[in-house]
């Protein structure tokens, strides 16, 4: 120490004593605090915080050194071993440890590097997604606009042809509206000689067709009339003719008429007067009549062949007809045959 006081100490100390005397007091010192303070620590703490085991070398060995005159500017432990190895396998334990670690931590950094990769292959796909939206935002705006200009310029083109073709609809008007006109003016002029000769010829017709025709037909009309005349007076002639024997055929159906009347009430009074016997009458002046009616189908029949193979059989189905009869009649007219002492007894005769 270069201090005065501290210097007289040193120069008590080592009065006398050579450089190599000084070194080997100053290193039993420091050895012999270094054994104190490896007696407080494990091998671990020794070996693996050698600063800490420096520093703690230093305080406790300070303050003897410097009662010396001697100060401690630097001191460090080049290095720890032992004869049985113990620190070197407490080095591969911790060599193990730190190569764990190590390869821990490149995998833990490649697989951070692998999230990182992909989040940022995420992101750039995610601004690559929003950029392609956005061109393709700005391509089909690009495209709307575009058709909308393209629809105005067809809009605009198309006003524009219909304009002109207007136009010249108007003009092809115009022009067909001239013509017309000139054919109009041409038409009238046309119609005008026409109606002179119209005229012409009518006059031509009345000179020569028309006077005779009219003279022809005055004398025709009055040949009608007269004719008229004459069919409607045969009419009349006729239609009293008609109408007289009408008169005279309605007087002869009115005097039959009457006759007939009269004839039907001296009959009716005969009926009244004569009752049952009347009817009878008659109903057998009918008979004949009906028979001929019901039996006129069996005047177209040729032939009627009976088939039976006993005569008496034949006999007796005629006989049932017979008797029979009466009973139709009553049926058809409600008269009784029976009554009657003639049919009775010619009903009895054919049982």
């Amino acid at each position: 120490m270069t201090e005065k006081e501290l210097l007289a100490v040193a120069c008590e100390q080592f009065l006398g004593k050579n450089v190599q005397d000084i070194k080997n007091v100053v290193l039993q010192t420091l050895e012999g605090h270094l054994r104190s303070i490896l007696g407080t620590l494990t091998v671990e703490q020794i070996y693996q915080d050698r600063d800490q085991f420096a520093k703690l070398v230093r305080e406790v060995a300070a303050p003897d050194v410097g009662r010396m005159g001697i100060e401690i500017l630097s001191f460090t432990i080049k290095d720890v071993y032992d004869k049985v190895d113990y620190l070197s396998s407490l080095g591969k334990t911790q060599t193990a440890v730190v190569q764990r670690d190590a390869d821990i931590g490149v995998a833990e950094a490649e697989r951070d590097a692998g999230i990182r990769e992909a989040e940022c292959k995420k992101e750039m796909l995610d601004v690559k997604f929003m950029a392609d939206t956005k061109i393709a935002d700005s391509k089909r705006a690009f495209e709307l606009q575009k058709s909308a200009f393209s629809e105005e310029v067809n809009i605009k083109t198309a006003e524009a042809q219909l304009a002109y073709e207007l136009q010249g609809a108007r003009e092809q008007q115009k022009i067909r509206q001239e013509e017309i006109e000139i054919e109009v003016v041409q038409r009238k002029k046309q119609i005008a000689v026409e109606a002179q000769e119209i005229l012409r010829t009518d006059k031509e017709l009345i000179a020569t067709v028309r006077r005779p025709a009219e003279a022809e037909a005055h004398r025709i009309q009055q040949i009608a009339e007269g004719e008229k005349v004459k069919q409607v007076l045969l009419a009349q002639a006729e239609a009293e003719k008609i109408r007289k024997i009408g008169e005279a055929e309605a007087a002869v159906i009115e005097a039959m008429g009457k006759a007939e009347a009269e004839r039907m009430k001296l009959k009716a009074e005969a009926y009244q007067k004569y009752g049952d016997a009347a009817k009878m009458a008659l109903v057998l002046e009918a008979l004949p009549q009906i028979a001929a009616k019901i039996a006129a189908p069996l005047t177209k029949v040729d032939e009627i062949v009976v088939l039976s193979g006993d005569n008496s059989k034949v006999t007796s189905e005629v006989n049932r007809l017979l008797a029979e009869l009466p009973a139709s009649v009553h049926a058809l007219t409600g008269v009784d045959l029976s009554k009657i002492p003639l049919i009775k007894k010619a009903t009895g005769a054919q049982a």
